[in-house]
């Protein structure tokens, strides 16, 4: 498990400072990166992963990647903000192998930490709070990227480790392991699938690689992930497909044959039926704000 941590790789989007009134109100925003807040004055509320958040002075939050939430601030608050992409080997993200809390109380000298970011980074920051302006433009994210690559070893490792020492604050206790799982073995799968999303992957095949019937095979990935293991390949694929949407410049069909999908009907109906809309509206309707 330790292995897989030290692989993980955080791509700085976006950082700055917002002061944010009533027009900060957004329903079912849903992104291919995480977001995190600093609260600094004033008040407002998130709601995700079935949990309203009051959002407090003095506390940090967190919304994981691909996860619908909504934005309400019914008088002021402000707030420092940050957008990054993570990723674990290829394809795997930490939210699969950690749980996480999603509001934490802010540590002694974490707040110099986003003031840094900022500082360091001050063309990141989201001018227009009004998200019709941030209309999906892949080639904006593929500037971060480059930027990004281009990056000297000393900014890079400042950067990481100030990603790295913020997003580790929500990290909860170890998991405890399912007694009638070993240790590791499906994490493992995790991987396998994460690294072979562009192939036929069936369930039957998944079982027969890890010597286990399917049946008993489906069990335990349901036991340690919550999700059918079709369900996860397809979520999988799915979450994949939205990061290219987000920042390439693929055609559908292209996304879908990258993914697994060689049928485009079946991979816009799949998708619809995920994220509740088409591959081609999802394109066009993404939006960026703080």
């Amino acid at each position: 498990m330790l292995e897989l941590l030290q692989s993980l790789k955080i791509s700085l989007l976006h950082t700055g400072y917002a002061k944010l009134g009533p027009e900060w109100n957004f329903d079912n925003v849903i992104s291919p990166f995480t977001r995190l807040f600093y609260v600094t004055k004033g008040s407002a509320t998130v709601y995700h992963n079935n949990k309203t958040y009051t959002l407090k002075q003095g506390y940090m939050y967190l919304i994981p990647s691909y996860v619908y939430n909504t934005y309400r601030c019914e008088h002021y608050h402000e707030q420092f903000y940050i957008s990054f992409f993570e990723e674990i080997r290829t394809g795997l993200s930490i939210y699969n192998l950690r749980s996480f809390n999603y509001e934490v109380p802010i540590k002694d000298g974490d707040h110099l930490l986003f003031e840094r970011l900022t500082k360091m980074y001050p063309k990141r920051k989201i001018v227009n709070n009004d998200p019709t302006a941030y209309l999906h433009r892949p080639q904006e994210l593929l500037q971060y990227n480059r930027d990004n690559a281009k990056m000297n070893t000393q900014r890079y490792l400042e950067t990481h480790g100030i990603l790295t020492i913020l997003l580790s604050r929500f990290i909860e206790n170890e998991p405890a392991q399912n007694a009638n799982i070993t240790p590791g073995r499906l994490d493992d799968v995790l991987i396998y699938i994460a690294e072979h999303l562009n192939q036929v992957l069936e369930v039957q095949d998944l079982a027969k690689k890890y010597h286990m019937s399917t049946d008993h095979f489906s069990r335990l990935f349901l036991q340690q992930f919550n999700m059918r293991p079709l369900k996860y390949i397809q979520t999988k694929r799915i979450e994949r497909a939205q990061l290219l949407l987000w920042t390439t410049n693929h055609s559908l069909e292209e996304i879908a044959h990258k993914i697994g999908m060689e049928n485009f009907s079946y991979f816009s109906r799949t998708f619809k039926k995920l994220t509740g809309t088409t591959p081609g509206k999802y394109r066009k309707n993404q939006t960026i704000s703080p």
